[in-house]
C-alpha cells in the first residue's frame, strides 16, 4: 500500500487549487498544477499551467526553484508529460533538475504525452501515483471527456415556457427567462471555449454570444464564436464584429462540426442553436449535458423548444436522468425560474 507523508497530502491539495487558477483558460487543455516539497515538508515553488504556449505546470515550478529544486519531491495533479509540443516533456525536465520523488494523482489519458512515469522510474527517481485521484480526475472531467471521445462535450442550453415553447407565434422569445437565468447563463458560458449556434439564429436573433459578468461587461476572455450551416452571413451580422473571435462551419453535420472543433483543440462546446440545431444533435447522440431554464409562462402555440426527433411513441421518448434542480430567484419583481440539468440515459 503506497503512503504519503502529511506534507505531501497538503501539497496535492494546494496544487488541485492552483490547477484551476481564475486565470487559467478553461476547456482547451489539461489544467495541472505543482508544489516541489522539500524534505523538511517546506514548500520550495510552486506552479500551474496557464494555456498553450505557456510553461507546462511542472516547468513553471522548476523555473521558480531554480538549482533549489534538486532533492525534492514534486507533487503534481497529472502524471508528467512525456512528449514535446510547443514545450519540451516535463518527465525530462524533473530528471533534469535532480527532483527525487514524483507524486501525481492521475495517469496522463493521453496516448500522445503518456509514459512519464515511466522515464522518470528509468532515470531513478522514485515515482508513485493516485494520491487525490478523483479530485484530480473532477478537475479536467471535460478534457478527459474529449480526449476520450476525440470531440467536445456538448452542452445544450435552451430557455422554454411550462408549455414547451421557445418562442411566440409571431417570433417573439425576448425575454422568455429571467434576469437571474440570464446571469446564470453568462456564467456557465464563461466555463465553455466554444459557443455554437446555427445560421438560423444569427439571422433572426443577431446575437453577440459574448460572455458578460453581472454588470453586463464582456470578460476578457471570451470564447470562439461559431455559426454552423451552410448558408452566408449577412455581413453586418454582430456575430462577425471583433468582440470575439468567430468561425463559420459551412456543415449541416453535427459530427462533423464537432470532428472540425476538436482538430481546432476545442473540448467544450456550448450549444445554443435553436430547435433545429439541438434536434440534429439530439437525434446524432451527441449531446451529453443539458441546461433548460424553465419560465413560468404559457403560450399555448408558438415555436417548439427542440424540432422534430422522430419519435413517433412514448415507448421511444428520449428521457434525459435530472442530475441538479435549482430555482433561480426572481430580479425586480419578476417571477423565479427554474434551471434543470440532465445527463442524457445510458442508451444514448
Amino acid at each position: 500500500m503506497t503512503t504519503y507523508s502529511a506534507a505531501e497530502r497538503a501539497a496535492m491539495t494546494r496544487a488541485l487549487t492552483l490547477a484551476v487558477s481564475p486565470d487559467v483558460p478553461v476547456g482547451l487543455h489539461a489544467r495541472v498544477g505543482c508544489v516541489l516539497v522539500a524534505d523538511d515538508g517546506s514548500t520550495v515553488a510552486e506552479g500551474y499551467h496557464r494555456g498553450a504556449g505557456t510553461p507546462h505546470a511542472e516547468a513553471d515550478a522548476l523555473q521558480r526553484a531554480g538549482s533549489a529544486a534538486r532533492g525534492t519531491t514534486a507533487v503534481v495533479t497529472l502524471e508528467p508529460c512525456n512528449h514535446t509540443g510547443r514545450t519540451g516533456p516535463c518527465a525530462v525536465a524533473l530528471v533534469e533538475a535532480g527532483v527525487r520523488r514524483v507524486v501525481y494523482a492521475q495517469a496522463d489519458p493521453n496516448p500522445v504525452a503518456a509514459g512519464g512515469a515511466d522515464t522518470l522510474r528509468a532515470a531513478g527517481i522514485e515515482v508513485v501515483g493516485g494520491l487525490e485521484e478523483a479530485a484530480a480526475r473532477e478537475v479536467n472531467r471535460i478534457w478527459m471527456f474529449a480526449v476520450a471521445h476525440q470531440r467536445p462535450f456538448v452542452t445544450w442550453k435552451f430557455a422554454t415556457t411550462l408549455d414547451g415553447r421557445s418562442a411566440a407565434a409571431d417570433g417573439s422569445s425576448r425575454w422568455i427567462s429571467s434576469t437571474a437565468s440570464r446571469r446564470d447563463t453568462h456564467r456557465l458560458r464563461a466555463r465553455c471555449d466554444t459557443m455554437l449556434v446555427g445560421t438560423g439564429t444569427i439571422a433572426v436573433d443577431d446575437p453577440l454570444l459574448t460572455v458578460r459578468d453581472d454588470d453586463d461587461q464582456p470578460l476578457a476572455r471570451q470564447p470562439l464564436r461559431v455559426v454552423m450551416g451552410e448558408r452566408d452571413l449577412d455581413p453586418a451580422s454582430r456575430v462577425l464584429g471583433d468582440d470575439a473571435e468567430t468561425l463559420h462551419l459551412r456543415t449541416r453535420e453535427p459530427a462533423v462540426a464537432l470532428a472540425e472543433l476538436f482538430a481546432r483543440g476545442r473540448h467544450r462546446v456550448f450549444l445554443e442553436g435553436g430547435p433545429t440545431l439541438a434536434a440534429a444533435f439530439v437525434r446524432a447522440g451527441l449531446v451529453d449535458e443539458i441546461v433548460v431554464y424553465v419560465a413560468p409562462l404559457l403560450l399555448g402555440s408558438g415555436l417548439n423548444a427542440v424540432a422534430d426527433l422522430g419519435i413517433t411513441t412514448i415507448a421511444d421518448a428520449f428521457a434525459p436522468v435530472v442530475t441538479d434542480v435549482t430555482v433561480l430567484p426572481g430580479v425586480d419583481g419578476e417571477q423565479p425560474n427554474v434551471r434543470l440539468t440532465l445527463a442524457p440515459g445510458k442508451d444514448r
